[in-house]
């Protein structure tokens, strides 16, 4: 299995590299970034270029590693011996199975994606070590050892929001989704408006990389703010020239809110416009 790109998403050479090395490897790949830079796009172009179920764990602060496994739903199990059913002799019937436990258990190759590991607890990641390394867990309630029939293709993604142990990334292979520079921006923009008239790309570029470079901003806008400004901007049927300023000076561009998502950085961009409006 080698992951070569897809006509839906611009991966670059070194990311390339990267997915099939993990793969290689048999190790998960660990893939950090700015919010908005492809991150779990990629789990699911990967799996569709390599022809592999997706199976996706979405993790919330309130996430147990556990709920990956399995849950025992013992609730429900009183409550049904209370009423006389006689699913209750079967402990079976009362086993969720998780997300690792359904990757494992598959009767074909899958790839199994854990977004955004960081939102989770510290321990999250450590409780997950044994059973990403060794592909089984043990089910107490059942008393039996679940082992992968096939190693799954594992992506785990970070936005950096903590730092994860050691040990867990020394099992992983790791990458990090570097910012696109403009050529690459363009590529991708390219795959979502491929009929996009290269005035308003043109200037549009410039805006967002402008803003992008203002200095003090709390959050930079990023690649999916982009495509959702200039879908506005196609929408709205938007001309190329409003998005010009006079005399290269810094103007609000419209539909600014789809670039700028707190008030800080919008209060930034209006002084830094007002300032030099006055300086002209």
């Amino acid at each position: 299995m080698k992951f070569q790109g897809t006509d839906s998403y611009v991966a670059t050479q070194d990311l390339m590299l990267a997915v099939n090395a993990s793969i290689t490897l048999k190790r998960p790949l660990l893939v950090k970034g700015e919010p908005g830079t492809g991150k779990t796009m990629l789990a699911e172009e990967v799996a569709s270029a390599l022809k592999l179920p997706l199976l996706q764990w979405h993790i919330k602060s309130t996430t147990k590693a556990q709920q990956g496994l399995y849950e025992y739903d013992a609730v429900s199990r009183l409550r049904d011996s209370q009423l006389g059913d006689d699913r209750v002799k079967d402990i079976h019937n009362y086993i969720v199975k998780g997300v690792l436990w359904q990757a494992f258990t598959a009767d074909e190759p899958v790839a199994l994606l854990i977004d955004e590991i960081d939102k989770a607890d510290i321990e999250f990641p450590n409780d997950l070590l044994r059973e990403l390394d060794r592909m089984e867990f043990h089910c107490y309630e059942t008393r039996e050892t679940i082992k992968a029939r096939h190693r799954p293709v594992v992506f785990i993604t970070s936005n950096n929001e903590k730092e994860l142990p050691d040990a867990f990334l020394r099992r992983c292979f790791f990458h990090y989704i570097k910012f696109p520079e403009p050529e690459t921006m363009k590529q991708i923009v390219d795959v979502h408006f491929p009929d996009l008239k290269k005035d308003l790309l043109a200037a549009a570029m410039k805006v967002f990389f402008d803003v992008r470079g203002l200095p003090g901003l709390k959050k930079k806008p990023s690649t999916s703010e982009l495509l959702d400004w200039l879908k506005l901007l196609v929408a709205e049927d938007i001309p190329a020239e409003a998005l010009h300023s006079k005399d290269d000076k810094v103007a609000v561009p419209p539909l600014v809110g789809a670039l700028l998502k707190n008030e800080q950085d919008t209060t930034l961009f209006e002084k830094l416009v007002f300032m030099n409006q006055r300086n002209r």
